[in-house]
């Protein structure tokens, strides 16, 4: 069994003093559960003394972004480089970076490779927006997204990612998909990555939903089967109802 995820992105909250408050409320409430993985996602600012203070809890933490270059002339960017030993995970090609800063699928396949040449591990984002759900493209629009992300990736480099499923429309609107509309679009994603590279590591690799996932809904959403997981944003910096996910989500799976 794939073992369920809730990964909390902060996005461009919390000061340094805010988020070990949030992560000390956090661990109080539910760092005894242990069998759903918990990745929380600071901002840049935050993860040193994040990665200090969970060094004996059981955290698992991401960065929001990266670079796809070592180092250069990229004046307000973070490498792969300066991430590794920070962070486990990392978010790439999230819809607000495609929105707001003109990240393509080219970039997002390019930040995929550096990830994964430097040991973190992609929690890749596709989605689509309002008017293409609309126009009845979801299914093209994420394939679209899904192979191009995964281009050039051997089956055992993509065998150690995270996909996440997000539609750009829910993303902060308070309209959640359906359970079942997220469940069929994840088992899409799964279906590709069986086409892609085989059973063995369809089967293994875990599929997030993200978009104003949230206490009273995340019951459903997890009651998926091709659902392991949530990438949570507005309700990741709330500890009460960051927990109250965590535990909803381990009572599902029975962990």
């Amino acid at each position: 069994m794939r073992k369920p995820m809730m990964a909390g992105n902060w996005k461009m909250n919390k000061t340094v003093p805010e988020a070990l408050s949030l992560t000390r409320q956090i661990y109080e409430l539910v760092g005894d559960c242990t069998g759903v993985e918990q990745v929380l996602c600071p901002p840049f600012v935050c993860l040193h003394a994040v990665k200090a203070l969970t060094a004996d809890m059981p955290f698992s933490l991401g960065a929001q972004n990266c670079h796809w270059q070592e180092s250069g002339a990229y004046t307000g960017e973070i490498s792969p480089t300066m991430l590794r030993g920070l962070s486990d995970y990392v978010l790439i090609g999230h819809s607000e970076r495609r929105q707001y800063f003109g990240e393509t699928d080219e970039t997002v396949n390019k930040k995929m490779r550096a990830a994964l040449a430097h040991e973190l591990i992609p929690i890749v984002c596709v989605g689509e927006s309002l008017e293409q759900n609309e126009r009845g493209e979801t299914r093209a629009v994420i394939s679209e997204q899904v192979w191009a992300a995964l281009d050039r990736l051997s089956a055992k480099q993509v065998q150690s990612l995270v996909i996440a499923y997000e539609p750009i429309w829910a993303i902060g609107t308070g309209r959640a998909a359906t359970a079942e509309m997220a469940g069929e679009i994840c088992g899409l994603v799964r279906a590709i990555l069986r086409e892609m590279h085989g059973d063995p590591v369809g089967d293994r690799i875990r599929i997030l939903y993200g978009g104003s996932a949230k206490p009273s809904n995340i019951r459903e959403i997890m009651g998926q089967p091709e659902i392991d997981g949530a990438l949570i944003g507005g309700a990741a910096i709330v500890a009460g109802s960051y927990a109250e996910m965590v535990k909803i989500t381990a009572e599902v799976y029975g962990v």
